[in-house]
């Protein structure tokens, strides 16, 4: 039954390991609700391997280029902050922010811009 328990566990930390985007508000650097259990997850990936990993920050396309520069640091720092609250060193994180240079979709509506507005969690080595 334990094993049961483990191998049941070690699936779901992996599923949550796969969930690497994580969405934010119109203008907000909040931390949403859904995505906190697959930031759990790899934060504690991240202290028990020792990986490097680099957050994304990206915005929607409105607003001036430089605002979007600045709020997707300001969503990537979020996630780091809530990482390194979970024990990441944060020697071990990377935030780079592409703003509204690199959108995930197309489109000039708020479907679009919900899927634009985001961190991306990418490991390093």
């Amino acid at each position: 039954r334990a094993a049961a328990e483990a191998a049941r566990a070690a699936a779901e930390a992996e599923q949550l390991l796969n969930i690497t985007t994580f969405y934010f508000d119109f203008d907000q650097t909040t931390i949403k609700q859904e995505a906190r259990a697959a930031l759990e997850a790899h934060a504690a990936y991240l202290v028990q391997s020792g990986s490097n990993v680099v957050l994304e920050g990206h915005g929607d396309e409105r607003g001036t280029r430089e605002y979007n520069l600045a709020l997707g640091e300001r969503r990537a720092q979020s996630v780091a902050r809530y990482l390194t609250a979970l024990g990441v060193s944060s020697q071990q994180i990377e935030n780079v922010s592409y703003g509204e240079e690199r959108p995930a979709t197309m489109g000039h509506d708020e479907t679009s811009w919900s899927l634009n507005r985001r961190v991306e969690l990418r490991y390093g080595n």
